[in-house]
């Protein structure tokens, strides 16, 4: 199976998600996190990094419950920017 390559939109938003999970992480380690979402750490540090900028839908809301945030602001804060008028 060949996947589609990511537009610059949806890398941009993998980072968006990376930065909002560091900042909600804050001096939680990143094992604390992983293992408390049921997650690798190394699968935390490629989404936080933006190497895998499109987590799995249940991947983010592991997440989100383990740092407290609710699904609402990661949409918000990962929500496409709007484009400058022409």
């Amino acid at each position: 199976m060949v996947r589609t390559p990511l537009t610059p939109e949806e890398r941009e938003r993998g980072e968006q998600l990376g930065r909002l999970l560091r900042a909600a992480r804050g001096e939680r380690s990143m094992v604390e996190v992983a293992a408390s979402a049921g997650l690798s750490a190394e699968t935390l540090r490629k989404i936080e990094t933006g190497r895998a900028p499109t987590p799995a839908f249940f991947t983010v809301s592991a997440l989100a419950m383990t740092l407290g945030l609710s699904l609402d602001e990661v949409a918000r804060a990962c929500a496409p920017m709007p484009l400058a008028p022409a």
